[in-house]
């Protein structure tokens, strides 16, 4: 049996001296299931302008639907990463999206805004179970290309979400809140994908491949010290920025070109998904790049490189936002699956744990942030926020207080 037993907060090149293979096979139905997921995701936000104007929501209101959406995914994927980790759970899987599928048909017949908070919860659940144990199984499939196996599983991810803007446009709008139960179909299908995914995950618990914390031995050599908790915190705040930035792109970006430019609902959203697939985009590079590069350069790089770009936005023409929106989204999701293999090498042996407090993480900022600034488009209007949160990437120059890997040390010596 292998573990990793790297425990130092100068970080390796994230490769096992194992010379198991990447299973592409199974990465791929992960990822597919993640688009899936996602996609499902993707249905609460497609229908904020709906709901928005079939129950006279308020800014604030758009963003509480957010909040409990995703705090309860947030709250409750390191919980199931903290549970798995110790008892690897294989049919899980299938079981969370059985959750999600509920949601789906809660969310197409709710009657009331109360409603309406409850079927998101259930969404939020599914997601909750699936990303820590999702992101197990690539970290299993990997090998020794953790990169690329991680932008592999996100863009599936990445993918999903940038279908919000595509669904309001060419399903709510025409059918209203009932489309919702037409994203039941696809909680089937990733259920029947998750079967065969379990199986695979069971042979290798089985085949004694796979350490946990269960096991006596498995996981309990790692030295969280004091210079690895201050990475993880300074970790947690970079991706608090980029999920509070993001969320005021996916949710109120539309309502600003709707208000500033007198846009349509359908032509809003073309600007959002454009923002959501460049995100796609960078996530599916990021990892290869910093498999080459060194993760810390690329988790420095993505935050910075967008911050000129997130200045511009609020101040230019329609003409100009196609291209600030496309180069940002990819520069700014580049380190998106490489946050998550960065720290899972900070703290071995943790991968679920791990996965779902900074997957969950980036959910639970941006279900705050949408709550927050809903309330300051309230209270201030929609170009005060754009401009406020354009500034919200500066904080990447965090990123030259957190530990370099082997090749960010290399490519700066």
């Amino acid at each position: 049996m292998q573990t990793v037993t790297k425990t130092s907060p100068m970080l390796g090149d994230g490769q096992t001296p194992s010379v198991a293979p990447t299973v592409f096979r199974i990465l791929l139905a992960i990822s597919f299931v993640h688009f899936l997921n996602d996609s499902m995701q993707a249905v609460v936000p497609a229908l904020y302008p709906v709901l928005k104007k079939s129950m006279s929501l308020t800014y604030t209101q758009v963003g509480l639907i957010s909040f409990f959406f995703n705090m309860t995914s947030s709250i409750m994927q390191p919980v199931v990463g903290y549970f798995t980790d110790k008892r690897p759970s294989p049919f899980l899987l299938p079981l969370g999206m059985l959750s999600s599928m509920a949601g789906m048909f809660g969310l197409a017949m709710a009657p009331t805004f109360g409603w309406v908070l409850f079927a998101a919860m259930f969404v939020g659940l599914g997601s909750a179970v699936f990303h820590p144990e999702g992101s197990r199984v690539a970290h299993m499939a990997a090998g020794g290309r953790k990169g690329l196996a991680q932008s592999i599983y996100q863009v599936g991810g990445n993918t999903g979400q940038s279908l919000a803007p595509l669904m309001t446009a060419f399903v709510f709008v025409p059918l209203g809140q009932p489309g919702a139960a037409w994203a039941a179909i696809l909680a089937m299908l990733a259920i029947a994908v998750l079967f065969n995914v379990s199986k695979w995950y069971r042979q290798q618990l089985s085949s004694g491949t796979v350490a946990t914390k269960g096991k006596k031995g498995a996981g309990k050599g790692e030295i969280v010290t004091s210079n690895v908790k201050f990475a993880i915190c300074l970790l947690i705040l970079l991706v608090f920025a980029r999920s509070w930035y993001s969320s005021s792109i996916s949710n109120f970006y539309q309502f600003f070109l709707m208000e500033q430019d007198g846009l349509s609902i359908e032509r809003a959203q073309v600007f959002v998904f454009l923002f959501m697939a460049a995100g796609a985009i960078g996530t599916f590079l990021g990892g290869p790049l910093a498999d080459r590069f060194g993760k810390w350069r690329l988790i420095l790089f993505s935050m910075m490189g967008a911050a000129p770009f997130a200045m511009l936005l609020p101040h230019v023409s329609l003409f100009w936002s196609y291209p600030l929106l496309f180069i940002m989204g990819v520069i700014l999701s580049s380190s998106f699956s490489v946050t998550v293999v960065y720290a899972q090498e900070l703290i071995p042996g943790n991968v679920g744990m791990v996965s779902g407090l900074i997957v969950g993480l980036a959910f639970g900022m941006g279900a705050i942030g949408a709550v927050v600034l809903g309330n300051v488009s309230d209270v201030y209007g929609l170009v005060t926020l754009m401009q406020w949160c354009s500034f919200l990437p500066l904080l990447g120059v965090l990123t030259f207080l957190l530990p370099k890997d082997r090749k960010s040390m290399k490519a700066t010596s």
